[in-house]
């Protein structure tokens, strides 16, 4: 049975995958990218700008497949074929600068000087008490003292009425709040070092002036502007103009008289359009 016609029937439905440019494409495979130099027919562009568009993305993107499928090909069974691509050549720019360097802390700090070569410890060691693997540190760790023990022995020279369980539970609350408390000396001063400022101020004097900045905003929160807070040590006083309230109970008369010259201020005043005195003084 001959099927030739039938397949040049078919084949002749699909552009072929030889395409012709007068000058030939420039490729950077690493990137799958391909530049095409070649001028645009205007002609054909204002004729039907979508097909123009289509037919010369089709022929550039038959002709980078074309030069893909010139490197080396390798085949796997859960794949198919895989394509061993080379190494870019066309330098793209950065989205994002490059990463800063971390500043070191004050423990690399000290084994920078001293020469002490860091060693990755394994996440699970043996616990020779329960003969089974359990993490160094974190949940069920070997350095959670206790939390699984029904039994805790009172020390000598220690109150036998004293609860030991909550004794322990405070000293790991300890631990925590002083991990917790070198943390935030590390990153004020990773800070400092990443920002440098202008005055000799340290760290700790830039933490404490902000904190104080931020008590003095917080009374503002208050109609008072703070008067009525307790005071705390070391606390400034608030500056500039503080607002003037009358008491919620008081003279009737007093307070309809006041609503009054305010209406009459807001309805009654003729107001300029602007006040050239007032605009003179603040050139």
């Amino acid at each position: 049975m001959d099927v030739s016609a039938n397949l040049e029937a078919q084949k002749s439905k699909y552009p072929s995958i030889n395409v012709e440019k007068p000058i030939p494409l420039q490729f950077d495979l690493g990137l799958l990218a391909a530049f095409d130099t070649n001028a645009v027919d205007e002609a054909e562009l204002k004729k039907d700008e979508n097909t123009y568009l289509k037919k010369c993305t089709r022929d550039n993107t038959q002709l980078l497949i074309n030069q893909l499928f010139k490197l080396p090909v390798d085949s796997s069974q859960n794949v198919g074929l895989l394509i061993e691509l080379p190494d870019p050549v066309t330098a793209i720019p950065r989205e994002k600068p490059l990463p800063k360097s971390k500043p070191l802390t004050r423990w690399e700090k000290f084994a920078k000087a001293k020469g002490i070569q860091h060693r990755r410890k394994d996440r699970k060691i043996f616990d020779e008490a329960s003969g089974e693997w359990v993490s160094r540190w974190g949940y069920k760790g070997v350095n959670d003292d206790g939390a699984n023990d029904w039994l805790i022995p009172v020390p000598d020279n220690s109150d036998p009425y004293e609860d030991q369980f909550a004794k322990m539970r405070e000293a790991k609350r300890e631990r925590i709040l002083k991990n917790e408390k070198r943390h935030r000396r590390n990153v004020e001063e990773a800070q400092t070092t990443l920002q440098p400022s202008n005055n000799k101020s340290d760290a700790r004097t830039a933490r404490k002036l902000e904190l104080q900045q931020q008590i003095v905003t917080s009374k503002t929160a208050t109609a008072s502007y703070g008067r009525f807070d307790k005071p705390l040590d070391g606390d400034s006083k608030m500056k500039g103009k503080k607002g003037k309230f009358e008491p919620n109970v008081g003279d009737v008369k007093k307070e309809k008289e006041t609503s009054i010259n305010i209406l009459n201020n807001i309805v009654g005043k003729k107001v300029e359009a602007l006040n050239v005195r007032k605009a003179i003084a603040r050139r």
